[in-house]
């Protein structure tokens, strides 16, 4: 059976949410998704619904999160520091370890239906990472990939004395749907990574655009650029 195909996108930047609600919203969208192509397979092709795309873009409140595969012990801090630093933590189900996000970092969440695209979750990874890719040498930043490493680093090749990353990403899927995403640190306060093992790998550091750089930058031109580079790489309509 032919499915009928929807590249438009619907963009929304949230401002500054709390991450549960965020979280719920994520989840709300996947499942509406999810029934419409449950349903478009009893339909034929006339009668088929299209399943939107959506991409959130958003910043939260500190919060650390620790995906499926992840280790509780990644977390260097005992509830009572966890309050004491006004920082929450979420146990989820994206894939990776232990990240943060706080105030300063560019949070993003495709909700898309890939059937729309490609079936492949790796391309899908390393589009998302060449949208930040892009967007670093945008700011003059040589970053890449690390094989075997998901995330965008710089100072990545073999060589290298000093790999740092400046994105994290998590994801999910349920029926070719996506959820969760990507963290970009543009001004983020590092100093909450000293509380974790980021992403499960002690011997790597984290960085942002702000250290990069020595200078506060503007999120407004880091959302804009990001999301550019999205729609050229997907090939997405912005609607």
């Amino acid at each position: 059976m032919n499915f009928k195909i929807n590249k438009n996108l619907i963009f929304k930047d949230l401002g500054i949410v709390d991450y549960q609600s965020t979280w719920d919203y994520q989840e709300k969208l996947l499942a509406e998704l999810v029934d419409i192509k449950k349903g478009n397979r009893q339909k034929d092709n006339l009668e088929q619904s299209i399943t939107d795309n959506y991409l959130l873009f958003c910043e939260h409140p500190h919060v650390y999160t620790l995906g499926k595969s992840g280790k509780k012990e990644h977390l260097l801090l005992s509830d009572n520091a966890l309050a004491s630093k006004n920082a929450s933590f979420y146990k989820i189900n994206r894939g990776g370890d232990i990240t943060y996000h706080g105030l300063g970092q560019l949070v993003g969440y495709p909700i898309i239906d890939l059937e729309n695209f490609f079936e492949d979750i790796h391309q899908y990874l390393r589009y998302l990472e060449e949208a930040i890719i892009l967007t670093c040498f945008d700011f003059g930043l040589n970053a890449g990939r690390i094989p075997g490493l998901t995330g965008v680093w710089l100072d990545y090749l073999p060589e290298a004395k000093n790999p740092r990353k400046i994105a994290a990403f998590g994801v999910k899927t349920s029926r070719w749907v996506t959820m969760h995403g990507f963290a970009l640190n543009v001004n983020t306060d590092l100093t909450y990574f000293e509380n974790i093992i980021p992403c499960g790998i002690p011997d790597k550091a984290v960085t942002s655009l702000k250290q990069e750089l020595n200078k506060e930058i503007s999120m407004d031109l880091v959302k804009e650029k990001v999301l550019f580079y999205l729609i050229q790489l997907f090939q997405f309509n912005l609607k």
